[in-house]
């Protein structure tokens, strides 16, 4: 599983630098029949995550968000990709930085393997299932998560991170249980990254979400020593069932 976790890291640096390809020159902007905007960055992310995977040994079925269509169950292991081939299309569009690319694979329902890159600064985080949690700088060098934070100062205030996109009166409405806390709004799956890191403490989230947006990161946060859960306090389940969406959920690290 770790040879495949380095072999995935590739396919999501050479996907990152395919939609730096585009970052910073025209290109079509499309809307999804859900609103969502899609763009050319987005299909050629799918299509070369989509063509490495396919390239693996012991290959799985793949579903992509921007494939939706093309899948038609996980193998006969339950085992199946979960990609996101470019988390953040809102924030790429506003040319704001914080987008990823997230593939992950699940079995059973869980995800095992979890990369998210950042095409921006080309650094990237994986997780691998009993092997643990790691942030990976451009030059390849491997520093196991959590970090130590010693910047962190703040007895007592609780660290949140919000979709930067998708804010809302729940999460207000949670936040005035918590106590004494500070917000910052973060887009893509950068917000499973920080909590990983440990550069923050919660990551709640009201509202529906793809599960490819979630999968890889809940990996990371998982062997980095955190939790990803329903608000009702089961974990995240991705068994592949249409419209492959998940409830709502609060990440702790």
């Amino acid at each position: 599983m770790w040879e495949l976790a380095q072999q995935v890291l590739t396919i999501a640096r050479q996907a990152g630098d395919v939609v730096m390809a585009f970052y910073d020159r025209e290109y079509q902007i499309d809307m999804k029949e859900d609103h969502s905007p899609v763009t050319e960055a987005d299909r050629a992310a799918h299509t070369v995550i989509s063509s490495g995977l396919l390239a693996l040994d012991g290959q799985f079925p793949m579903l992509s968000e921007e494939d939706l269509s093309g899948f038609h169950g996980a193998d006969v292991e339950g085992c199946y990709w979960l990609v996101d081939p470019l988390d953040g299309t809102r924030e790429y569009i506003k040319r704001n930085g914080e987008f990823t690319v997230n593939i992950a694979l699940v079995c059973q329902g869980k995800p095992v393997l979890g990369v998210i890159h950042i095409p921006t600064t080309k650094v990237s985080y994986f997780g691998v299932n009993h092997l643990g949690a790691y942030k990976v700088t451009d030059n390849w060098i491997f520093e196991r998560l959590p970090l130590v934070d010693e910047t962190k100062d703040m007895a007592g205030v609780l660290r949140v991170v919000g979709s930067r996109s998708h804010q809302s009166t729940e999460l207000m409405a949670w936040l005035e249980d918590v106590g004494v806390y500070q917000l910052h709004y973060v887009g893509s799956s950068l917000k499973f990254c920080l909590i990983a890191e440990g550069r923050a403490d919660v990551y709640p989230r009201f509202g529906p979400t793809g599960l490819w947006d979630t999968a890889a990161g809940h990996v990371i946060v998982s062997e980095s020593g955190g939790t990803v859960r329903c608000v009702t306090g089961e974990e995240l389940s991705y068994e592949p069932v249409a419209p492959y969406l998940n409830p709502s959920f609060v990440v702790r690290g």
